[in-house]
């Protein structure tokens, strides 16, 4: 976990054509998705119907018995990443032996890459939400169809994509993992528990054809871990929620099981957010 966060704290920032709220400025030519400049007047798929993230209204799932356990290939691999900044967020390549089934996902899709949403100052980060809760980090692993080769392909298909969310949590102190494999942070397969609907990428073009599975679990990170930074650090890189438009979200397990309590720290984040005029929810 150390090591690929700490990645950011080598990494400059860079511009882009397209920029979050937080790196908006006069000066600035990105393109931000706020009151002045809205990512859709210049990507058209960012205004339609089957945007992403959301908020996740617990009350308001649907249990559907044919979203079974995950089957993970290739997550106890120990492997070599590469890493590029986009100016935005990093993204960590991952080998395509990584594969993703199961889980009512309609064919078997391999591993592209893997990146981070943060806040600032542990605030709010994660770009989904649930019962309005939010949380300083989201982690966002990105798969495609097994048969195409490349992203761009698979966003041609409405399915084509398939996105595992994970929320990061500030739990334990801090600590160092020598190699890194994926089942060092995420639990077996079959112990998770999630909600799936149709949604998008959340970054420009927000192309509408993205599987996501967000997880309810929480994954566990320390707040030194949390607190990277840069010279010039990217902070509050994250999409605020879109409406839903009439989809619904879909769980693996019946509505009498789910049980989202937020604790103490939790609670306080949304709170924090909610009073330093950054929403949690629409």
């Amino acid at each position: 976990m150390r090591n690929f966060l700490h990645v950011f704290t080598l990494m400059s920032f860079q511009t882009c054509e397209w920029c979050y709220r937080s790196q908006f400025s006069c000066q600035d030519t990105c393109r931000g998705e706020d009151k002045h400049s809205k990512w859709k007047n210049n990507f058209p798929n960012c205004g339609g119907q089957r945007q992403s993230p959301i908020n996740i209204i617990t009350r308001k799932v649907k249990h559907d018995p044919k979203l079974t356990s995950f089957i993970f290939d290739g997550h106890e691999n120990v492997f070599n990443m590469s890493v590029k900044n986009h100016g935005h967020s990093a993204h960590f390549t991952l080998p395509q032996s990584v594969r993703l089934r199961g889980g009512g996902l309609p064919a078997t899709y391999k591993a592209v890459q893997f990146h981070l949403h943060w806040g600032e100052n542990g605030g709010q980060g994660s770009e989904h939400s649930v019962d309005g809760e939010c949380y300083p980090m989201e982690l966002h692993i990105v798969h495609i169809k097994e048969k195409y080769g490349s992203l761009g392909d698979a966003l041609n298909d409405s399915t084509g994509v398939a996105a595992l969310a994970f929320f990061f949590e500030v739990l334990i102190p801090f600590s160092e993992i020598e190699d890194f494999k994926l089942t060092d942070i995420i639990p077996q397969a079959n112990k998770l528990n999630y909600y799936r609907y149709l949604g998008s990428l959340t970054t420009p073009g927000c192309d509408q054809a993205v599987v996501w599975t967000v997880f309810q679990q929480t994954l566990p990170i320390s707040k030194k871990q949390l607190l990277f930074g840069t010279e010039k650090p990217m902070t509050g890189v994250f999409r605020p929620v879109q409406n839903l438009n009439g989809r619904v979200v879909y769980t693996s397990v019946p509505a009498h099981n789910l049980c989202v309590l937020p604790n103490l720290i939790t609670l306080f984040l949304c709170l924090f957010c909610v009073f330093g005029q950054q929403r949690c929810f629409h």
